[in-house]
């Protein structure tokens, strides 16, 4: 009987390796193709990867807290008869063949193999600052794993980890390593782990590269719910179990916002100092889940039309909330928009979704006595708050932007004329 090797498959976005966070099959179990095999954790999300084929679950490569690498071996199935008559040679195994395991042994981070030391990108690019060679540094994690604290532990032994040549940081670049807290009796104390670690990672590589600002402004959103409330009025009568939110106008209005500020669509490239301005509209929505937040990709936002949108952030938020977002909705992303509905606050300062320039956060809607035309009047109101990386993005071209998506919110007629 032939035998399938899967590997992990590449996460995209630079992402080499993910941790095994449970594993939903046994060895000699059998799964259907498309069945969740393990739950793996990204830099982005907790994600279940489905089988490939149909078959039996010959040896699982790798055990839970593990991390396991991009185009290393997964798991090894034993494929059904039907499955394995269709498959080319090259991608078949015997079963008396030997497989190697998916991540490296527990030794220094440089005996890999000759691969790529293990490491997050937070701790790469620490290394990267203080001119550190991470093949040198002795990794104290899972598997040989270079940690952040290993990494500081060679900085401030000044050991021969640093590299030739390289720029010594300042003395007021170094942090000294974190001194351990006292904890009382009736102290808790709560582990940072999971999907919480790796977004409080993400957050401290954000804020620590790109300099932020944030620009907010008021806007005045009553003929947008007019609008949607049209809208969905509609859908009702058609027996449509579907209703649209806010967020799919937001989409829209910011599509013809970049159309205008292109250079605000757009990912930075740290390795190249380049502004990469991306032709698609990638669009990232904040969801919030058990673990913590994840944010899935709506891909392709300037084809799709508001219902569409409508559709497809529902069955996304679902499937963030679910743990069955594929590795590809999770990645690819130009922009991102957080809102926390009716319990948005005033304003908030978001943090920038790395390697993005710029996020909106959408904040809670609220009747109040505004001026028009000298007259009090009751209108709907909310503010916007966008950050921007100031390394690429001016003060008065953030500005600019806001105004020109806020425009489009506050007449929404015109989003149906940029759609025709």
């Amino acid at each position: 009987m032939a035998t399938y090797e899967f590997k992990l498959p590449d996460i995209g976005e630079g992402v080499m390796e993910g941790e095994i966070v449970k594993w939903l099959v046994s060895e000699g179990q059998k799964v259907a193709e498309d069945q969740p095999l393990v739950e793996v954790m990204t830099d982005k999300a907790t994600v279940a990867i489905p089988s490939p084929k149909a078959g039996r679950v010959v040896k699982r490569h790798g055990k839970e807290g593990e991390i396991a690498k991009v185009h290393h071996p997964l798991v090894t199935i034993e494929l059904d008869s039907a499955t394995a008559g269709a498959r080319t040679g090259d991608e078949i195994t015997e079963a008396n063949e030997k497989t190697q395991p998916s991540v490296p042994r527990a030794a220094k981070a440089s005996d890999n193999g000759g691969g790529r030391v293990l490491a997050t990108p937070v701790t790469r690019r620490m290394a990267r600052e203080h001119g550190i060679n991470l093949a040198e540094v002795s990794g104290s994690g899972p598997q040989g794993r270079v940690t952040k604290a290993d990494v500081m532990a060679a900085i401030g032994s000044g050991s021969g980890a640093v590299a030739t040549g390289a720029v010594q940081p300042t003395a007021r670049a170094v942090r000294a390593p974190a001194v351990p807290l006292d904890a009382a009796r009736d102290d808790q104390r709560i582990p940072l782990k999971g999907l919480r670690r790796r977004i409080a990672e993400k957050m401290v590589r954000s804020k620590t590269s790109a300099p932020h600002f944030t620009f907010v402004e008021e806007m005045d959103a009553t003929e947008l719910v007019r609008t949607r409330a049209r809208l969905n009025a509609a859908l009702a009568q058609s027996a449509s179990p579907l209703k649209i939110s806010f967020l799919p106008f937001i989409c829209k209005g910011l599509v013809a916002a970049f159309r205008q500020f292109p250079s605000l669509n757009a990912n930075f490239d740290e390795a190249k100092q380049e502004l990469v301005v991306r032709g698609s509209y990638n669009f990232g929505i904040a969801v919030a889940t058990d673990e913590g937040l994840t944010v899935p990709v709506l891909k392709e936002v300037d084809r799709l039309s508001i219902q569409q949108l409508a559709s497809e952030i529902a069955r996304l938020s679902a499937a963030a909330r679910e743990k069955r977002l594929k590795l590809d909705e999770l990645s690819g992303g130009s922009f991102t928009i957080t809102s926390l509905g009716q319990s948005g606050g005033l304003l908030a300062t978001p943090i920038i979704n790395h390697p993005e320039v710029a996020i909106l956060g959408v904040h809670r809607m609220r009747k109040q006595p505004v001026v028009r035309d000298d007259q009090i009047v009751i209108r709907e109101m909310m503010y916007l708050s966008l950050s921007f990386d100031h390394r690429v993005i001016d003060g008065v071209v953030g500005a600019d932007f806001t105004y020109a998506l806020i425009r489009y919110l506050e007449q929404p007629e015109l989003l149906f004329l940029e759609l025709a």
